[in-house]
């Protein structure tokens, strides 16, 4: 039997990436996230600063996660071989889902 192999654009992971990464900015940066998760009847001081203690924790998620974005274009080994470029690629995106679900799981402890 032959074996059928797809094969994915390297644009589309590219732009799920950068995609997860301008929704994890404007939730840490652009206080999307303030919005979201701080308001309730608590003091918007106290829950801004639990929701920067998970913004730091999601942030080292977002940075091995740019990390390894950056690496999957610019390293030439990975750009060079699609496999390698794909796993790569798809631990970078994987990272920014668990930034993103930090943000989230965090911001809702932090109500």
């Amino acid at each position: 039997m032959a074996r059928i192999q797809l094969r994915v654009s390297p644009i589309i992971p590219t732009i799920a990436s950068f995609l997860l990464a301008a929704l994890w900015a404007l939730s840490v940066f652009a206080g999307w996230g303030l919005e979201a998760f701080c308001q309730g009847g608590e003091s918007a001081s106290t829950c801004s600063q639990r929701l920067g203690t998970v913004s730091t924790v999601s942030g080292l998620f977002a940075a091995l996660a740019a990390s390894c974005t950056a690496a999957a274009w610019l390293i030439p080994w990975s750009r060079q071989d699609p496999r390698t470029f794909g796993r790569v690629m798809g631990a970078g995106v994987g990272a920014w889902v668990v930034a993103e679900g930090v943000l989230f799981l965090g911001g809702l402890m932090a109500r």
